[in-house]
């Protein structure tokens, strides 16, 4: 069977490390499925720096580190080009006041960019993109 590709938003990176999060027991079992799954995971240098400022900010400096050092090795980052960052401003434009960040755009474009179909997120606009959100599929077959 072919390993799984999963694209990680900074909502599930976030509440894998937040104990006091609503989705964090739904993270850390999805979590653990990757890892017993050897799922392959990718992000966006976009969304590194977007988590480490929201984890310095929230839960500080040492839990940042901890995620750059014990969780996002897991996972291959995908450093936006010129063209995604373009496009992604583009989108964002589209969008106008509809409240959707630059970081989601980008990973939309970049999602599509490299085939990637499925996220590992907990903000609902993915799915309104055309994306499926692993958490939603998990808990529709009961599994996690």
């Amino acid at each position: 069977m072919a390993t799984e590709r999963l694209f990680v938003d900074t909502s599930a990176f976030y509440a894998l490390m937040d104990r006091s999060d609503g989705h964090h027991k739904d993270a850390a079992a999805i979590w653990h499925w990757i890892l017993e799954e050897d799922v392959r995971l990718a992000t966006t240098n976009y969304v590194v720096v977007e988590t480490l400022a929201l984890l310095q900010g929230r839960l500080g400096f040492e839990a940042a580190d901890i995620w750059h050092r014990d969780v996002l090795g897991l996972a291959d980052v995908l450093w936006v080009d010129d063209a995604i960052h373009g496009l992604a401003y583009e989108l964002w434009l589209a969008f106008g006041r509809r409240k959707m960040s630059f970081v989601d755009c980008v990973s939309f474009v970049t999602m599509r960019h490299h085939k990637l179909e499925k996220v590992f997120a907990f903000a609902k606009h993915f799915t309104n993109q055309g994306f499926t959100l692993v958490y939603q599929r998990r808990k529709d077959q009961r599994a996690p």
